[in-house]
């Protein structure tokens, strides 16, 4: 490299956070592919507005194993004491270990022939280099302690907590509020200055009153949220595609998938209805089921009076703000209601119509619901004039809570099955145990049509009556 070259190239590593990252990434990781992606430029810019005073209180939810932890707890800390080394930092993570980690991360940084040479005028005090606590000429410094852990005498104009709680913890009521109970009235005092200092809280979300929970409860924290799918695009596609998605999905189950990787975790209690009130199937075997364009659902469970019904939701337009259209399919078998399939997206009208056909010509319905409002009613007029597709309008005459609790004694007498798994499971475990909280209820509204429907077809069917 030439000299201007070597110049312009530390320039930029000091000016330039997320270049500092890959920098760092390379010294802590060697050997590893560094796999740059928006996610971390993003981050980098708000640690940099935090540096220059812009904000002092952030928060930042990403799933695990997305550099969070390179980022916010080893190159910003090794990065801020470079252009100041008077700057004083404390960063917390729930183990002891992990907080060990991070610190001797970030002092393999700051001691390496590279960031010498970067920053010449930052080094650490030979006598006070200890792993949890390294001290530089300037007497700035960066000390590592964990959530619950003391730091008595110590105070730091930055202040850092990577993953409050421990993962396996975090359903506890009692462990949770104690490492609540920490940052407000420990880790908080700890500030060097209550007006200029900063605070930064990186975390993958566990439970709704987690730390991230009760800090945006109390407001005036800027939030950065990177869940691992939003409106459809993956957050790092070249990291975790769709398929890894999926497993990830079915090997963490509905709960923690909604927290730690679409950050949205979901009360486990408070809802209408539990998770243990639905009952369980195996879609291949009890059904002999593999969706595919060519094959439809083969009768595994109860007789040949079985029937496929499909139950669609329509939304009114496909923007950003909008809801999704939603079909779920549904076996009704004597013992009960079988749910072999959920379709979730957002689809402007020509291409809902076209799903609708689709699925119909893949799972051969004897009935398909339509809810005759919206889009629903153009939905039902064109196909009822272009096809000879089985349609139902449903006029509905309560309000969504309404028709779901009507059918909530349904699903507790365990008359609701969804299988064992399935890459849509999650999503839709996660709406039903947070309705009517969580952010879109179209499943709930498909599921509550379906069951209205057949709960009110039994109602009103004939009787034979014994003489």
């Amino acid at each position: 490299m030439k000299k201007d070259d070597e110049s312009m190239f530390c320039a930029l590593i000091r000016d330039n956070l997320e270049s500092f990252i890959a920098r760092t990434f390379a010294t802590v990781n060697p050997g590893a592919e560094y796999l740059d992606n928006w996610h971390i430029d993003l981050i980098a810019s708000k640690l940099e507005d935090v540096t220059a005073g812009k904000i002092k209180r952030l928060i930042i939810n990403v799933p695990p194993r997305y550099l969070k932890s390179v980022c916010v707890s080893v190159a910003w800390p090794a990065w801020l004491l470079g252009n100041n080394p008077a700057r004083r930092i404390m960063v917390a993570s729930y183990s002891q270990i992990l907080s060990l980690k991070h610190s001797l991360d970030t002092r393999l940084v700051m001691e390496s022939d590279w960031y010498r040479a970067l920053f010449e005028e930052t080094r650490i005090v030979g006598d006070q280099n200890e792993k949890f606590k390294f001290v530089t000429t300037e007497r700035g410094f960066r000390f590592a302690t964990s959530v619950g852990g003391t730091a008595t005498g110590e105070g730091g104009d930055f202040l850092i907590v990577d993953d409050a709680h421990n993962p396996l913890q975090a359903a506890s009521d009692v462990q949770r509020q104690a490492a609540l109970d920490w940052f407000d009235q420990t880790f908080m005092s700890r500030l060097n200055d209550k007006k200029n200092g900063a605070v930064v809280v990186v975390m993958q979300r566990l439970h709704v009153n987690d730390l991230t929970g009760h800090l945006l409860e109390k407001g005036g924290w800027e939030h950065l949220c990177l869940p691992i799918v939003s409106d459809g695009k993956l957050l790092h596609e070249e990291r975790e595609g769709q398929a890894e998605i999926e497993q990830v999905k079915l090997d963490l189950g509905s709960y923690a998938f909604a927290a730690q990787y679409m950050q949205n975790p979901v009360a486990q209690e408070g809802g209408m209805v539990e998770l243990e009130w639905f009952g369980r199937f195996d879609l291949e075997v009890d059904f002999s089921f593999n969706p595919s364009p060519q094959s439809s659902p083969q009768t595994g469970r109860g007789n040949n009076m079985d029937k496929i019904i499909q139950s669609w939701d329509t939304a009114i337009k496909a923007g950003k703000a909008n809801d999704y259209s939603v079909c779920t399919t549904w076996k009704e078998a004597e013992d009960g209601y079988y749910l072999l399939d959920v379709l979730q997206k957002k689809m402007e009208y020509p291409a809902l119509k076209k799903a609708v056909i689709r699925l119909a010509d893949e799972f051969e319905p004897e009935v398909i619901l339509v809810e005759d409002k919206a889009s629903g009613q153009s939905l039902l007029q064109d196909l009822r004039r272009e096809t000879k597709l089985p349609l139902i309008a449903i006029n509905p005459t309560q309000d969504k809570a309404s028709r779901f609790a009507a059918v909530t004694a349904l699903i507790e007498a365990g008359k609701v099955f969804l299988p064992k798994r399935a890459s849509w499971l999650g999503d839709y475990e996660a709406q039903m145990l947070g309705f009517p909280n969580s952010a879109h209820d179209d499943m709930v509204d498909s599921t509550s049509q379906f069951l209205n429907w057949v709960r009110n077809k039994k109602k009103y069917s004939p009787q034979m009556r014994r003489i």
